[in-house]
């Protein structure tokens, strides 16, 4: 390869990572997605991960396009991705499909380059896809271990590929992160219980509502009902047993990495919290995190006690 090719090639892979980075930056989300607090060597790789597991999402949830177009693009998505790992370039007319853009060629340049370069398990990436398959087909969840089933595989897969992008390989690490990101993503579902339900899904699994005396004909109405109340109040406690489980991680890991996701865990407990506050009724208000929580989220980092040092009192 001639050094105007080699140059010509890092130019791409540059703006290619810029534009993961820009993604990253435009979505807003409830916790940090390669923010500042990342050690640098990590953020265009968690950027990248972002971007792709960011667009699968947006092609199985948003929108109105039809069942079989959104299962067709995640096809596509599914192909694109083992097709980065072998290097092959992005742009290659043989990989079939219509989602083809400046953008989605960008993101796989940059996740083939840090699948590689980082050893990331091509498995994780497939869970996070079958996951955003399950969305399109299904609607609600019979049971607590159906939802934790969906959670292994919407959520854990991400924090299990942060920290191997960080360098880390252990399965007690591992777990602490399961549990962290099962218990985020299960404090975004309580969160967005009226979100999801004017799209037509409930995340508050059937035995506990039936547990309840929660209908779904009443989240049609108004107020929150006592029964609803109390599912949620149910779901809430083991989700704070999910945080608790997970809270070794946030002490587990070294350097900036380690603040990063303790205000990530302070940031889902806190909005547990203001969920309980309201009584769960998030048909009054939805219960977020915004700049005015910054100042507390800070100052409950720099306080933080890992788990030996509170048990040492």
């Amino acid at each position: 390869m001639t050094t105007g090719a080699r140059h010509a090639g890092s130019a791409r892979l540059t703006q290619a990572y810029e534009t993961c980075e820009r993604l990253a930056r435009d979505h807003h989300e409830n916790f940090p997605v390669a923010s500042m607090l990342l050690p640098p060597g990590m953020r265009s790789h968690v950027a990248a991960l972002y971007a792709f597991a960011r667009t699968a999402d947006d092609y199985a949830d948003e929108g109105d396009r039809p069942a079989d177009e959104r299962q067709r693009l995640l096809d596509d998505w599914t192909a694109r991705l083992h097709a980065c790992v072998r290097e092959t370039d992005p742009a290659d007319d043989r990989l079939a499909g219509t989602s083809r853009s400046d953008e989605s060629d960008s993101i796989f340049l940059a996740l083939g380059t840090t699948i590689r370069a980082c050893g990331l398990p091509v498995s994780l990436f497939d869970d996070l896809l079958s996951a955003f398959r399950q969305d399109i087909t299904t609607r609600r969840y019979a049971t607590w271990p159906d939802l934790l089933s969906y959670c292994r595989r919407s959520a854990n897969p991400v924090g299990r590929l942060v920290l191997r992008i960080a360098g880390y390989d252990d399965p007690a690490l591992d777990r602490a992160s399961d549990a962290l990101c099962t218990a985020l993503q299960l404090a975004n579902f309580w969160q967005d219980l009226e979100r999801d339900w004017r799209r037509g899904r409930l995340y508050v699994p059937a035995e506990d509502c039936y547990a309840c005396g929660a209908r779904e004909i009443d989240l049609d109405v108004r107020p929150m009902t006592e029964a609803w109340r109390s599912a949620l109040a149910r779901v809430a406690g083991r989700t704070r047993e999910s945080f608790a489980a997970g809270r070794p991680v946030c002490d587990g890991v070294k350097g900036r990495l380690r603040f990063e996701l303790r205000l990530t865990w302070l940031g889902g407990v806190r909005i547990l919290d203001r969920l309980e506050r309201v009584g769960f009724d998030v048909f009054s208000s939805r219960p977020s995190l915004g700049p005015a929580d910054a100042p507390a989220l800070l100052w409950g980092a720099a306080r933080w006690r890992s788990n030996h040092e509170r048990s040492a009192q």
